[in-house]
């Protein structure tokens, strides 16, 4: 698993506004966490806003929307949940602002028709692709792309694992404790070149849930004792 650096933060979701985004403003926020969901358009940003409080109760008030670069700007850690078609322009375009943090990616590539084929970028991983456009002052951490927003939108605890690799064992750690704010299992998965195994699950993952008429098909590391 890892040991796991659990703080509270003010986490940004660039392109929050999806389901992932959703789905993760809304687990973060119940642990405590400041959360900005982020979007090109800062209507559409406030508007998920909207749609989340409600289910928050008390804890509505750490949630808030910006536009994107703004979201970076405010945030101690930011996290990209843009759809793969995006990621590269949109990474591009904040590179500046995000300087200096760690960056959570939670993109696939997921190239449709064929969802269900692992289609990585010439880069490795899109981790690694991001690690390359952002540069060395940034600590890209791969996260959550086996999992689904329907389960991050249920209640209580999610029997699947998070697997986080990426740049440096101080950044994992620090990710693995928000992970574990998620009510999920995370394991320290390695360094950044892992990330495609990670990431070409998920197009196995969609495979499995179309064979078997599921939406939420995850995984689970078995063998190793549960030490905490």
């Amino acid at each position: 698993m890892g040991d796991a650096i659990k703080e509270k933060y003010t986490l940004g979701i660039i392109g929050g506004t999806g389901q992932e985004g959703k789905g993760l403003a809304y687990r973060w926020t119940l642990a405590g966490h400041h959360v900005i969901i982020g979007s090109r358009n800062q209507e559409k940003a406030l508007a998920a806003v909207a749609e989340i409080a409600p289910l928050l109760g008390k804890d509505a008030g750490l949630l808030g929307g910006m536009e994107n670069s703004a979201a970076v700007a405010a945030c101690d850690i930011a996290v990209v949940t843009v759809p793969y078609s995006a990621h590269r322009v949109t990474l591009e375009g904040l590179k500046d602002v995000l300087s200096g943090k760690i960056v959570i990616d939670v993109a696939v590539p997921i190239m449709p028709p064929k969802v269900t084929k692992v289609q990585m970028p010439p880069a490795g991983s899109v981790a690694q692709e991001a690690q390359e456009i952002l540069g060395d002052t940034c600590s890209v951490v791969d996260a959550f792309q086996n999992i689904s927003h329907e389960r991050l939108m249920e209640g209580g605890d999610v029997d699947c694992d998070v697997l986080v690799c990426g740049k440096g064992k101080a950044a994992r750690q620090v990710v693995l404790g928000l992970v574990a704010d998620t009510g999920l299992r995370g394991w320290d998965a390695g360094q950044i070149e892992n990330a495609v195994v990670v990431e070409g699950m998920t197009s196995v993952l969609i495979g499995l849930n179309i064979q078997h008429k599921v939406k939420a098909s995850g995984i689970r590391i078995t063998g190793i004792a549960d030490l905490d």
